[in-house]
């Protein structure tokens, strides 16, 4: 069966510490998201987030661009980006106005959603987006859409992600400089959460952890949106470093160790399985780790030890996080992890353990023409890019009043005005 024909394609960037990753997706005109291709790269440039070279960040951009555009055989000139550094930061901005009992109008919304947007405070910091998340009506939450009912108050909560402006500057300057237009900067947890959580999660109350290469991002959904987030500046490449210092090895090797054999729950048969250091083909390379036999193995039992020590690091940091933003005790529900760090094996049984809460692991859903290997934790805020493109959520910054304002003039500036007519006009 061919592909369905495909009305608008969206291209997507996500900018991480470990990779970079690209997808082209395409919007059928049944309505069906289908991935024409996507590639990766090992990232360059970008330091928890942050660009720290920017002629290296962008090739690297340039280069995932590049492979998802030949796996796709279409080109794109335009891209949403993925950002998970840059002091992200969400807040829920609500307002309210007078409607006195009458029947909600479109110039009633547009009113409310105008006042939102003169109520956001910044700070100094840039609004990445501002969008209504849900309606109340005399205080009553959940209306999704309140035209035609009738009122005595109408509120709006306004769901705004900040962040800090010049990291977002030199991100959207390095994908410009790889020859792309920007059409948004997105928040990483924003398009995981479009990935990986279903309406009744986000709704119901879940955490989402997004365990990324330098850095944790745990964010919490509730009544149908984001209503906390906090970062850490912790993640699986930590894990990797404790690895090779640990062991006295590189850190190639370290990341190799973590993958294959490395697991977040002991067995009783680890202290007997000795695990090669160096990979097929590279037995007398590299340095003998410390700790190892003649054939330069290490035990098992000592691999997972260092693993779940860092693990229980990076848990009672979620802990604290979650604690912070009241997701605790019975105002917390279910924990969904993601990001290249949520594929290490036993994570989600550890870290329901040490947390107390049911744990899942969350992939991007089955869209069709997934490749098996994207279809991993690690390639979720991908597929959440393009999903949240497609669904072109309503930002309140770019409505304008409906009506056009008139200025009456009178006297002498309207004699000034006529002046101003007749010596520019004859």
């Amino acid at each position: 069966m061919g592909l369905p024909r495909i009305s608008r394609v969206f291209g997507a960037v996500n900018i991480g510490s470990f990779r970079i990753s690209a997808m082209v997706m395409g919007l059928s005109e049944t309505g069906e998201m289908v991935v024409l291709g996507s590639g990766h790269r090992a990232s360059q440039g970008i330091k928890r987030g942050y660009v720290t070279d920017m002629a290296a960040a962008t090739y690297a951009i340039r280069d995932a661009v590049e492979r998802a555009e030949k796996t796709s055989g279409t080109s794109v000139s335009s891209v949403w980006v993925g950002c998970a550094g840059a002091g992200l930061a969400s807040q829920v901005s609500r307002v309210e106005i007078d409607i006195g009992g009458r029947r909600i109008e479109d110039d009633d919304v547009e009113h409310l959603l105008l006042s939102a947007r003169e109520s956001i405070q910044p700070d100094g910091r840039m609004v990445l987006h501002a969008q209504p998340a849900c309606y109340t009506l005399d205080g009553a939450h959940g209306v999704a859409n309140p035209k035609g009912l009738h009122a005595e108050r109408l509120g709006v909560d306004i769901h705004v992600m900040l962040a800090d402006g010049a990291p977002i500057r030199n991100l959207t300057e390095a994908v410009q400089n790889a020859h792309l237009d920007v059409e948004a900067v997105v928040a990483a947890p924003i398009a995981a959460g479009y990935a990986c959580l279903r309406p009744e999660e986000r709704e119901l109350g879940t955490a989402l952890v997004e365990i990324g290469g330098q850095v944790t991002n745990v964010s919490v959904y509730m009544g149908g949106m984001l209503v906390g987030l906090s970062a850490i500046p912790f993640g699986s490449a930590d894990i990797t470093d404790a690895i090779a210092s640990a062991f006295g090895i590189r850190r190639f090797q370290a990341e190799r160790l973590k993958c294959v054999a490395g697991s977040a729950i002991a067995s009783p048969t680890d202290h007997r399985e000795m695990i090669p250091v160096n990979g097929p083909g590279e037995e007398s390379s590299g340095p003998i780790a410390r700790g190892a036999d003649d054939k330069n193995r290490i035990p098992r039992a000592a691999l997972i030890s260092v693993v779940t020590e860092q693990l229980g690091k990076l848990s009672d940091e979620i802990a604290r996080a979650l604690k912070a933003m009241k997701f605790s005790g019975v105002q917390g529900g279910q924990v969904v992890l993601t990001g290249g760090g949520a594929e290490l094996a036993g994570i989600a049984d550890f870290t329901q353990a040490a947390l107390g809460k049911p744990v899942r692991i969350g992939r991007p859903p089955a869209l069709r023409g997934l490749p098996e290997a994207h279809g991993t934790p690690g390639f979720a805020t991908l597929s959440g890019l393009c999903l949240y493109a497609a669904d072109d959520p309503v930002d309140i910054r770019t409505i304008e009043p409906a009506y056009q304002p008139t200025i009456k003039y009178g006297g002498a500036a309207l004699v000034n005005r006529v002046f101003r007519a007749v010596k520019e006009y004859f």
